[in-house]
């Protein structure tokens, strides 16, 4: 094994550990002080318990990246931007705070790393005959895409052990190809995937069903800005290194990113549709939809999860076919799913509704 592969062995270990040994710690103070989420119409848990998980899983990764990792080529903004999110979203899981104060934190976050490391979408590589984008609609395309991922980890948030897993799933993703491709100005990014890594499998050990600690916005807002950013720097690496999937980079990330995509889109027009807004609450997400069938908690989390790998391997195995066409059989079957979705209910429902 490689000194590289110690590193990363070692910054994953320390991440895991940090995150194994404070969720207990968090857990009883958070009982202590009664810091604790009450269950409402549209949470599926049914006691009182602490949505401070993403404390254990920041202070994992954040002391990992800054003990093990180099961090040059805008890892260092990534990490600034992080911190911004964590007081964010701390502050939303004690106190619940607006919206717009969200919204805030967030565009602060993505201005550090855009404006200070550059880390941006410089080019759509083909997709509607699109190539270099211009500055302007670079930085707005690319801030766009940040707020949009980290806030559709943050909706996918519903179920015990589902964001978590999600999470891992893609960042394990994104690191494979960073550390096999990477080279000098990408390598440094299988860091930030390992460490996060090791935080949510900590962090895990006590979030699956049924879960004694949540995620909160402390947690899914920091994880979901940092699959963001390995989003962004994996479709440079394609046009940049031309590794390993060359000019298919964007569709084969949409692809990675599945799940919290496909969730997020048509919840958002599901509600326009229906006359809402598409920031209102309510149980229409594809995880309610699976527990609507019939499925458990567990059942649930395991499916999409599984239908998260699925999509990963045939964009992958598929990549040659580049991005209009890969883009195309995303959206159609995104909508024979949401097609299906809408229209299967479970026997046990269908009884629920007639009695």
């Amino acid at each position: 094994m490689n000194a590289l592969g110690i590193q990363l062995g070692l910054s994953s270990l320390w991440a895991f550990l940090v995150a194994l040994f404070a969720v207990p710690s968090i857990i009883y103070i958070a009982h202590l002080k009664n810091m604790l989420d009450t269950p409402n119409v549209r949470t599926v848990h049914e006691s009182l318990t602490p949505r401070l998980g993403g404390v254990a899983v920041f202070a994992g990764f954040m002391s990992a990246l800054t003990i093990f990792a180099p961090l040059n080529n805008g890892v260092q903004q990534l990490l600034a931007g992080c911190i911004v999110l964590f007081f964010v979203g701390l502050k939303d899981d004690l106190v619940s705070i607006s919206v717009a104060k969200k919204f805030v934190g967030q565009l602060l976050a993505t201005g550090v790393v855009m404006i200070m490391a550059d880390v941006r979408i410089t080019s759509f590589q083909g997709i509607l005959g699109i190539q270099e984008l211009p500055i302007g609609i670079s930085y707005a395309f690319t801030f766009f895409a940040i707020v949009g991922i980290t806030n559709a980890i943050n909706l996918i948030d519903g179920l015990d052990g589902l964001a978590g897993s999600i999470v891992l799933i893609i960042v394990s993703t994104f690191g494979y190809y960073f550390y096999r491709y990477g080279g000098p100005d990408f390598q440094n990014y299988v860091f930030v995937s390992v460490c996060v890594v090791g935080g949510i499998l900590g962090f895990l050990r006590y979030n699956f069903h049924k879960a004694t600690i949540f995620m909160g916005d402390t947690g899914s807002l920091v994880c979901g800005f940092i699959v963001s950013i390995l989003t962004i720097q994996f479709i440079e690496m394609g046009l940049k290194v031309g590794q390993p999937f060359a000019s298919s980079a964007p569709s084969v990330a949409v692809g990675i990113l599945f799940v919290p995509l496909f969730d997020t889109l048509r919840v958002f027009i599901v509600r326009m549709m229906a006359g809402r807004s598409p920031f209102s609450p309510d149980k229409n997400h594809v995880h309610h939809r699976i527990l609507a069938m019939g499925f458990q908690q567990i059942g649930t989390v395991i499916l999409l999860g599984l239908l998260n790998i699925v999509v990963i391997l045939f964009v992958i195995n598929f990549a040659y076919l580049g991005n209009t066409i890969l883009i195309a059989m995303l959206v159609a079957f995104s909508l024979l799913l949401s097609v299906f979705l809408g229209v299967y209910h479970s026997r046990a429902e269908r009884q629920r509704v007639a009695s």
